[in-house]
């Protein structure tokens, strides 16, 4: 697929030595905190400050921005310290005060996302104007619509976009705030191989602790850069205090992480690459052989329970699979939650079939 390097012209004008960084607070709070993280972060990698001006909260009674007022805040940033400055717009209201206040970049939240109509608002608000736009994931692990809401951008014209990696919400999160769900990410690099892809771990991780780790994924994956969030006193932020980090961390974390090369020519390690690849191709040969075995065993399965009228879910005997197949599972390390996940799509299968048994 042709790359489109008009959608990358924001990111390239920059001349940039390493990953994008645009940091700042979660919530621009009062002009003071604003201008005092800007002028900590002008001595970091930061190329670009972020600041919340309009706060979506998931219930009402909680901070939820500034509003207006805080946009002049932000052209002070660019005025004292020369950063570009940022923040999200949820509708064509807060589209034209931040144009009004020159704000350089523009970007969608995942709550605004998820809705079709409102991203169509902006997109039409922003109609023969020349400003990048990032676009964050969708609160659920919806490709179409992360994809839907790019091309609603690129159906107006908005030449310059990008978009911005949060992580998914789930009902029971352990580990993470939002899941990062990979794959999803990966998926829409596919689509669209010309975009800038920008890793949110503050938003993934949910707690500063695993910042570090979530964002070298992210380079290792060939992410363009990071969206974190930054305050000179995270302790006593007001709003999303667990996942802000201080601009000496973000200083420290930007120096530890290992940028790595996109390939090698080395002969020893072409050689490698290749023979472990042919490695794979066999293995994922013998998978298909192995599942399509699978489910022809499934089919005289349901076979049998169809000639002796017998339901086709048996909850026990599904237990006692996924239970035993996840203990070998960890016993040969691999991870728990991907084989389950696994275990469980065959099962689906499995019932499809034996379902569909004549």
């Amino acid at each position: 697929m042709e790359i489109n390097k008009e959608n990358r012209k924001w990111l390239d004008s920059m001349n940039l030595t390493h990953p994008i960084v645009i940091a700042g607070p979660c919530s621009a709070e009062t002009e003071e905190q604003v201008l005092k993280t800007a002028h900590l972060l002008k001595n970091t990698d930061t190329n670009v400050f972020r600041a919340g001006i309009w706060k979506p909260r998931t219930r009402p009674g909680g901070f939820e921005g500034v509003g207006e007022i805080g946009l002049p805040w932000l052209q002070k940033v660019k005025e004292e310290t020369g950063l570009l400055v940022t923040t999200e717009v949820g509708n064509a209201d807060h589209v034209e005060k931040a144009l009004k206040h020159n704000i350089d970049i523009l970007w969608v939240g995942a709550r605004t996302t998820v809705n079709p109509f409102v991203v169509q608002e902006i997109a039409d608000a922003l109609k023969g104007v020349d400003i990048p736009v990032l676009i964050k994931n969708p609160v659920n692990p919806d490709l179409a619509l992360w994809l839907g809401a790019v091309e609603r951008f690129k159906s107006v014209g908005i030449s310059q976009l990008g978009v911005i990696h949060r992580g998914f919400s789930e009902y029971n999160p352990l580990h993470y705030r939002n899941k990062p769900k990979w794959h999803i990410a990966i998926e829409l690099k596919k689509e669209f191989p010309d975009l800038p892809l920008i890793l949110d771990p503050s938003h993934i991780c949910g707690r500063r602790d695993t910042i570090f780790d979530v964002s070298q994924t992210g380079l290792d994956l060939n992410y363009d850069g990071f969206m974190i969030e930054t305050h000179f006193d995270p302790d006593n932020a007001w709003s999303d205090a667990s996942q802000q980090i201080t601009p000496a961390q973000l200083d420290q974390i930007t120096k530890d992480l290992k940028i790595r090369q996109k390939y090698s020519y080395r002969e020893d390690f072409q050689s490698n690459l290749n023979r472990y690849r042919k490695e794979l191709d066999l293995i994922d040969h013998h998978i298909i052989e192995i599942l399509t075995n699978r489910m022809q065993v499934s089919e005289k399965i349901g076979r049998l329970k169809h000639q002796e009228n017998v339901a086709i879910l048996q909850s026990a005997r599904w237990s006692e699979i996924l239970d035993e197949m996840t203990k070998v599972a960890e016993k040969n390390g691999l991870n728990k939650e991907f084989v389950e996940k696994i275990f469980k799509t065959i099962h689906v299968e499995s019932i499809n079939i034996q379902h569909n048994v004549k």
